[in-house]
């Protein structure tokens, strides 16, 4: 009887020393110390891994924020040292994405244009821009090893966390919590957020600034996404997808002989045009265009898209991308990727109006997941049994009262010294190269401030920093953007 006693209480104690192991800790630091060479030069760098919380107007913690800190050793004047600030989007993604494939000083182990290699791992990313700035890696609530507090249940108050508006007030004060503890407040600041996190850096540009009263000298939006027009159908929406229907049909060889002999970035201005001048106008017209008019535009469609002048008057000349993922070589029996139409995959039947799954997303998938744990509890030795959420839960999403894109344009006038830098892959169908143009142009509609916005392109998709190519390109327009803005020893006026 005592033994069986004994036993029942070690197993109890073990029970309950997993389930504290399943928590993860409100406030603590790991620090390791790490060399990478960038663009032929050695450097050494501490990388800080662990939580900070979120407060309540009491002063309580609601939820444990995971990040990843890199600083440069042996750095005379950090004061002077720039600080970039990284964010994924989803919402609900995890800061994996940009972190160990693009900025950050480890990179998964792809091959150059970005496909899986096992095994999987990580290795030294000789583009990195830790040679020019600081950067940290923000999981937002729920996302990464972030979590709220209590994690589950009614007493969460999701409205504090879940929603456009909600995720910039509470991101604002955590950010202000971390310059402060680490001694960033003379630093000149940049924010950069993916997809989502191009709406979550606009809005932030602003709060940061009227809430915090710390002002950036930078916001690089990544692939952003524009809940201002981000699937809201349109006559808009749906005329600026065809650059992308260009671009990815350029790639796959399905355009006509007379456009697929020249250079992509030698045909896509023609679309853009197309877009611009003639089929938002003819698509706000909506089913009162004339007959002519409606047949001219298809052929003309056709003609920019690979599709086939039938398929684009069956849906009216509004295609919707998922019938373009689906349809464009349905003829060679495979789908073509979302947010990244180079990858192909394989449907269960052809006929119909979307892809069965996302091919490249199950790809990277592949790659990054194994990678992320490794890489964290191994090398940066933030051990926990949490499960690192590459897409936490996070829904439902408030989305109302979306005032981002102003909010850039007011941030922007109010500080003299705040560029913005916008990167894309012309293969990306989620969120397209175009419809980031489209954003720039939206956000001062006086055009007084057009000289502090810049645009780059890239041959890949949604991830362009996957392709070895565009790794190396992206990040160097990263660091001259940087090295441009960062301490210009001019007064910040007018």
């Amino acid at each position: 009887m005592r033994k069986s006693i004994i036993a029942f209480v070690l197993i109890l104690s073990c029970t309950f020393v997993f389930a504290q192991s399943r928590k993860i800790p409100v406030d603590t630091t790991i620090t390791t110390q790490h060399s990478v060479t960038i663009n032929g030069t050695p450097i050494n760098y501490t990388a800080t891994t662990g939580t900070q919380p979120v407060w309540d107007d009491m002063g309580d913690p609601i939820a444990a924020l995971h990040y990843t800190y890199y600083t440069r050793n042996n750095v005379k004047n950090r004061a002077a040292r720039p600080l970039l600030i990284s964010f994924n989007g989803g919402p609900g993604s995890g800061s994996v994405w940009m972190h160990l494939a693009y900025t950050g000083p480890r990179v998964l182990k792809i091959d150059d244009e970005g496909y899986p290699i096992q095994p999987y791992g990580v290795k030294e990313n000789p583009f990195s821009v830790l040679d020019v700035t600081d950067i940290v890696y923000v999981n937002p609530a729920n996302t990464g090893y972030s979590r709220t507090i209590p994690e589950k249940g009614k007493e969460v108050d999701r409205e504090k966390f879940f929603g456009i508006n909600a995720d910039i007030k509470y991101l604002a004060e955590w950010l202000n919590t971390f310059v402060t503890r680490n001694n960033r407040w003379r630093s000149p600041k940049y924010i950069v957020g993916e997809s989502y996190g191009g709406t979550r850096v606009m809005g932030l540009s602003l709060a940061l600034q009227n809430q915090q009263w710390m002002y950036l000298n930078g916001v690089i939006m990544v692939s952003p996404a524009d809940y201002k027009l981000y699937n809201t159908g349109g006559a808009v929406e749906n005329a600026i997808s065809l650059p992308y229907y260009t671009a990815a049909a350029w790639h796959h060889k399905a355009l006509p002989t007379e456009l697929q002999q020249k250079d992509l970035l030698d045909i896509l201005p023609e679309s853009e045009s197309y877009a611009v001048n003639t089929l938002i106008p003819a698509l706000a017209k909506g089913g009162f265009i004339g007959e002519t008019e409606k047949n001219e535009v298809a052929e003309k469609m056709a003609y920019y898209s690979g599709l086939s002048k039938k398929e684009i008057l069956d849906q009216n000349l509004a295609v919707p991308v998922q019938y373009f993922w689906k349809n464009l070589l349905k003829d060679r029996g495979n789908t073509i990727g979302r947010l990244d139409s180079r990858y192909l995959g394989i449907d269960r039947q052809l006929a119909g109006m979307r892809p069965d799954y996302s091919a490249e997303l199950t790809s990277w998938l592949h790659s990054f997941t194994p990678a992320i744990n490794y890489y964290l509890q191994e090398e940066l030795k933030f051990k926990t049994d949490i499960k690192y959420n590459m897409f936490g839960p996070v829904r439902p999403w408030n989305n109302d009262d979306d005032n981002t894109r102003d909010n850039l344009r007011q941030a922007m006038a109010q500080n003299p010294y705040l560029n913005v830098l916008i990167q894309s892959g012309y293969y990306d169908g989620a969120t397209t190269y175009f419809q980031a143009k489209y954003t720039m142009w939206q956000v001062d509609p006086s055009g007084r401030m057009k000289d502090r916005f810049e645009f780059k392109g890239y041959r890949s998709g949604h991830m362009m920093y996957l392709r070895r190519e565009d790794l190396q390109r992206a990040n160097d327009d990263i660091r001259a953007f940087i090295r441009r803005t960062a301490n210009t020893g001019e007064s910040a006026k007018y």
